[in-house]
């Protein structure tokens, strides 16, 4: 059963990967879109989702900069895009009849409707395309994707990011100012619907701070980085 979801003060210790002693993370062995020899790295296709706000874009996009072997999923969405977002970046940015004919053609690894209001999906062929390509996938979705996934895909590695506590993921919502009111209290009531599941992933990261919940992820995702790794700037949590 999951824990319940504190209103304010300290959130739960969790288990990090990088303090974990119950012995080296299970393997995973299938593929999306079919055997590609033996895996480069320990999970190589990981699911990383937690609730509204508590900085997986910020997460990714550190990975991205950080760990530039690691493929990195760009969901399509209905919703409208977000000042500092870049279409094919952050996101794809479709329309409702683009993404029922998606749906419609089975392009979708996963897809649900977030927040009650627009709708994002994983497109599938990317997905394979990188597990064919023997690179590590990293998924970054929200809560109902990781579910889907875990039904068709159920060998891939499921990641949960939580706050270090109710209050800071609040004060992250509020503070990047993309919602208003109505749209924060929407979130904040799906986020203690999200915090619920958190006892249906393999491991815990607390993102207390964005450098080390990256370096926590890649350490169980189990991929080491590129020569050319370039040192991680400031990034806003989205």
């Amino acid at each position: 059963m999951a824990r319940p979801v504190p209103q304010q003060g300290s959130w739960p210790g969790r288990l990090s990967p990088m303090s974990s002693s119950s012995g080296p993370p299970r393997a995973a062995t299938d593929s999306v879109g079919g055997s590609a020899g033996p895996p480069a790295c320990a999970h190589p296709v990981t699911v990383l989702a937690g609730p509204t706000a508590v900085g997986k874009g910020t997460v990714s996009a550190d990975i991205r900069r950080r760990y530039p072997d690691i493929w990195i999923s760009v969901s399509a969405t209905t919703r409208m895009p977000r000042p500092s977002e870049a279409d094919g970046v952050h996101y794809h940015f479709v329309s409702d009849a683009t993404f029922d004919a998606m749906i419609e053609a089975g392009e979708f690894l996963e897809w649900a409707t977030i927040h009650q209001q627009q709708r994002s999906g994983t497109p599938r062929r990317g997905v394979e395309q990188a597990v064919a390509a023997g690179r590590p996938v990293l998924l970054e979705i929200d809560i109902q994707g990781a579910r889907q996934v875990r039904r068709s895909y159920p060998s891939a590695a499921f990641v949960f990011l939580a706050p270090p506590s109710w209050d800071e993921l609040v004060n992250r919502l509020v503070g990047r100012g993309t919602e208003n009111s109505a749209e924060r209290e929407r979130r904040l009531a799906s986020a203690r619907v999200e915090l619920a599941a958190e006892s249906e992933f393999d491991v815990t990261i607390v993102n207390r701070d964005v450098s080390q919940a990256t370096d926590d992820l890649v350490h169980f995702i189990g991929w080491r980085a590129s020569p050319d790794v370039v040192t991680a700037g400031p990034e806003s949590s989205p």
